[in-house]
């Protein structure tokens, strides 16, 4: 049974730092597409950060050069490092999994974030 589950949300201040955790099982993240995604109140998801295989990453444009996507395999998780944070990056956040050769995806449950002074 795969499990994604996120830790590491909270409230921080405008321009803080805050790091999410993914912690995978039922698959190995080393040999997934791994990405981070958003949903704000009343919007529709949307993608953060990805990690492929090969470990090339991708950002949201939105996030680019404040946010960086990071992979451990010996632990099993994938991390997302959160800096020079804005109000409008308030959201809840999901890790996603996506296995090599296979058209499944999986879903965490959700880390809230909230930017705010």
């Amino acid at each position: 049974q795969v499990q994604l589950v996120e830790s590491g949300g909270g409230l921080v201040q405008p321009g803080g730092s805050l790091r999410l955790s993914c912690a995978a099982s039922g698959l190995t993240v080393g040999r997934c597409t791994m990405g981070w995604y958003r949903q704000a109140p009343g919007k529709e998801r949307q993608l953060v950060a990805r990690i492929r295989l090969s470990g090339s990453t991708n950002y949201g444009d939105s996030v680019k050069g404040r946010f960086a996507i990071s992979r451990d395999n010996a632990k099993n998780t994938v991390d997302l490092q959160m800096n020079s944070l804005k109000i409008e990056d308030t959201a809840v956040y999901y890790c996603y999994a996506e296995p090599f050769g296979t058209q499944y995806n999986y879903w965490g449950q959700g880390t809230q974030v909230t930017v705010s002074s």
